[in-house]
């Protein structure tokens, strides 16, 4: 795996429904250059979940690990065998899980294959690239917004604490909440779901933040601290950040939220550590499905 783009995705989504087709896949919206963005389901339980990932674009690497954890149950599911002592079954029919991959698609090609002659937002992303063609560090959709800062929840005060006032490769909230086409998707989407919780996977930081302004409810600091105790990372309680996805969740439902730093390093995380940064986050995810 030398990069996990758009068309490896959907890809991988065929190739995974044509051997379990117990699992299903829906799609949510489009991105700003007209992806699909899709959603897949495992699990016939009444209670929902969902997960996301590749929500910045250059922690692309968390898709490719949501999608083999989701190849994985679904593997355990069709045998009737255990997972890390885990009645699969069992939890897929108390549990429905919504699985969306990759939120920023065009984001995510545009950090793995650069910017060709032809892209039709190349004179604009030039500029607010600085004149570079190295696109690694870039968190944000194809408009130049951070899509984890576009949430409606304190949505000005985060605005007035990021520094840029324009687009870029990250931290620009856009010209108002859910502006842009990927975020508003993921948000209605949630709205048109009964999630009794969410985790969200970035990089990096072996970190999991579960608090927001005092929403939260009661029960939000333990599960955190069992999350990390399956995976040897660090439950944080974090102050000073608004309008992300967990933080309008949260305060929108009172439900619990998570945002999972996966690995340590320096984003993006090398392809190499994608084994080990699996098998941190499996002990999350199933833990969560508890």
């Amino acid at each position: 795996m030398l990069g996990y783009g758009y068309e490896t995705l959907i890809e991988e989504l065929n190739r995974l429904g044509k051997i379990y087709p117990f699992v299903q896949v829906a799609c949510i919206g489009q991105s700003v250059m007209g992806k699909d963005i899709p959603a897949l389901r495992i699990g016939h339980g009444s209670k929902e979940i969902h997960f996301n990932a590749a929500m910045h674009a250059n922690e692309w690497i968390t898709a490719p690990l949501l999608m083999q954890f989701v190849e994985d149950l679904a593997c355990a599911y069709a045998r009737g065998t255990a997972w890390q002592g885990r009645n699969v079954r069992r939890m897929l029919s108390e549990y429905s899980l919504w699985v969306v991959p990759m939120v920023n698609p065009d984001g995510v090609d545009l950090v793995l294959y650069g910017l060709p002659e032809e892209h039709p937002h190349r004179e604009a992303l030039l500029a607010w690239n600085q004149g570079s063609l190295s696109f690694l560090n870039w968190k944000s959709n194809i408009r130049g917004v951070d899509l984890n800062d576009q949430f409606p929840a304190h949505w000005e005060e985060e605005k007035l604490r990021r520094e840029h006032e324009g687009p870029g490769e990250r931290d620009y909230g856009g010209e108002a909440p859910l502006s842009e086409p990927e975020a508003a998707a993921l948000a209605h989407f949630t709205e048109c779901h009964d999630f009794e919780l969410v985790i969200a996977l970035h990089t990096q930081g072996r970190e999991i933040y579960w608090n927001y302004r005092d929403y939260e409810p009661a029960e939000s600091e333990a599960l955190a601290e069992r999350l990390a105790l399956a995976s040897q990372y660090e439950a944080v309680k974090l102050t000073g950040s608004d309008a992300g996805y967990k933080d309008w969740f949260i305060q929108q439902y009172r439900r619990p939220g998570f945002t999972v730093e996966v690995g340590f390093g320096v984003n993006p995380l090398p392809v190499e550590t994608f084994a080990l940064l699996y098998e941190e986050v499996v002990p999350i995810l199933l833990t969560a499905l508890e």
